[in-house]
Order: C-alpha cells, then sequence, then structure tokens
C-alpha cells in the first residue's frame, strides 16, 4: 500500500497571507488612529479574520507592533536582513566613499519613506508615556546604532573614515543624523522633499565621516 505524503505548503502559504493582510490592516489603522486607539479586534475586523486568528499569529499588541514595523521599514515580508537587502549592499558595492555615503542617504531617504508616518504615531504613544511603546522606541533604537555601526565599520575597514574622528563618536553621529525624527523635522514640519532630505543627509554624512 502506498503511503501518502502530506504536503503542507497550501496551508503554509494561507497562513502567510493571512499574515500578510493582518500586518496591512493594523499599519493602516495604527497610521489612521495611533496605536493607543487600536485593538486586537479592531485589526482583526479590518483583516477579515477572528480575534483568535490575530493572537494566534502576533501573541500580543506589542509583537504585532514591532512585525508591522520591520515590515514596513524592509518594504516586505521576506525573511532577509537589512544588511543583505539591495539598498544596504549597494552601498559596499560602491568603491569611493563618497559614492558609498551618497548610497546610504538614498537608503536612509527610502526607509523614511516607508516607515516614517507609522513611526511618527508610534514615537508620538511612546512620548506619551506607554509602558510597551518605550520599550519599543529602545529596541529600534539600538537596531538603528547597529545599522550606524555597520557603515562607520566599513567606511574605516576600506580606507574612507577620517583619520580624525573617533569610531565611536561617529556612530553617534550617524545614529543621530539618521533618526526618525530629523526625517520628520524636515520632511514633515519644515515641507523639504524626501529627495531635498536625502541631498543633506549625503552631504552631512560626507562633511562628518568621509576623509578628504
Amino acid at each position: 500500500m502506498t503511503r501518502r505524503v502530506y504536503d503542507n505548503s497550501r496551508r503554509a502559504e494561507q497562513a502567510r497571507l493571512t499574515r500578510r493582510d493582518i500586518l496591512a490592516a493594523a499599519r493602516d489603522l495604527l497610521v489612521e488612529h495611533g496605536p493607543t486607539s487600536v485593538t486586537m479586534r479592531d485589526v482583526a475586523a479590518r483583516a477579515g479574520v477572528s480575534v483568535e486568528t490575530v493572537y494566534k499569529a502576533f501573541r500580543t499588541k506589542a509583537a504585532l507592533i514591532k512585525d508591522v514595523y520591520d515590515v514596513t521599514l524592509a518594504g516586505d515580508d521576506e525573511p532577509i536582513p537589512m544588511i543583505d537587502r539591495p539598498e544596504i549592499q549597494a552601498v559596499f558595492a560602491a568603491s569611493d566613499p563618497r559614492d558609498k555615503v551618497a548610497r546610504y542617504a538614498f537608503a536612509a531617504r527610502r526607509i523614511g519613506e516607508r516607515v516614517g508616518p507609522l513611526l511618527a504615531r508610534l514615537l508620538a504613544a511612546a512620548r506619551g508615556g506607554d509602558p510597551a511603546l518605550l520599550r519599543f522606541r529602545e529596541t529600534i533604537d539600538q537596531e538603528r546604532m547597529i545599522g550606524a555601526g555597520g557603515i562607520v565599520r566599513h567606511l574605516a575597514a576600506t580606507g574612507g573614515l577620517r583619520a580624525d574622528v573617533d569610531p565611536d563618536r561617529a556612530c553617534d553621529t550617524v545614529w543621530t543624523l539618521i533618526s526618525p525624527e530629523v526625517y520628520e523635522l524636515f520632511v514633515t514640519e519644515r515641507g523639504w522633499s524626501p529627495e531635498e532630505y536625502e541631498q543633506w543627509l549625503a552631504q552631512a554624512l560626507t562633511d562628518a565621516l568621509v576623509a578628504p
């Protein structure tokens, strides 16, 4: 008797599509209403699934918010680290340090465009003292420092970092310049275009980091 092989690929794909729908619904609601006003039931209703399905996929509202942020930051839900994505790989592929920094500024602008409206809502709620969002803020600050350290170490390893710049201070500088607050101040508050922000960031990073 031939043993039947169970293929769960269709079920796994359906689960991924459901997860994607939940993330999209949650992102829209968070941008529209802010995190303190959005419940898991709201997300379930917008996504067209049960509340139990939302909890099964994400366990907690804090976990859902972090996953929404991560997917929005990356631009998709593929399990690919940011460092391996084309925008960042293009930085490493450039030969001239000024070109590296310009490509890094382009990546930062693209990230700002994707995540800016969502992050503005989340950070506003964190400033209001929400404990879960304060922890979220700490996490993304740490993640941004990892990214800042990556470009500084790369410039140092390839001879592009200024000799008179302390690497730790350089990391602090990059961490600050690429912060969501800076993007929001220029683009949202002062009305700069994303392209103008990118040009400013490229020049600021070049002045601060790149060997003459």
